[in-house]
């Protein structure tokens, strides 16, 4: 049988630490959304992007990166982990995913690791 592919999201509107469980291991990575202040200063350029499309760039990078993994848990305090389920429950792409949605008060880092470890041990 097939290791199933794991992966932890927790997540606010501005940054996501990404965690894929292997072996009961944490791997974690950190995807950041840029700040309003470089936002500000971009759209002052003439090259600049407001501020829906830097949002919808970090929706979906972290998309890009849900689509190679089996199962996944979207968790925080913030509302981020919602806005992302409902863009990618809508992708035919992700039907095939179990995602999960959890909310969490705000952790340390250990306590998040703990959280996703303890939610994929118990499914």
């Amino acid at each position: 049988m097939k290791n199933k592919k794991q992966l932890g999201i927790c997540m606010d509107h501005s940054s996501a630490l990404i965690m894929e469980l292997i072996n009961n291991l944490i791997i974690s990575t950190e995807s950041e959304y840029e700040s309003m202040t470089k936002i500000e200063n971009e759209a002052n350029n003439e090259n600049g992007r407001d501020d829906h499309q830097a949002q919808t760039n970090y929706y979906k990078k972290i998309s890009d990166i849900i689509r190679n993994y089996d199962e996944v848990l979207l968790f925080g305090p913030a509302e981020a982990k919602n806005v992302l389920y409902n863009l990618i429950k809508e992708d035919h792409n992700f039907e095939n995913i179990k995602i999960e949605i959890r909310t969490t008060d705000k952790m340390t880092e250990n306590q998040i690791f703990a959280f996703v470890k303890d939610y994929f041990n118990e499914a």
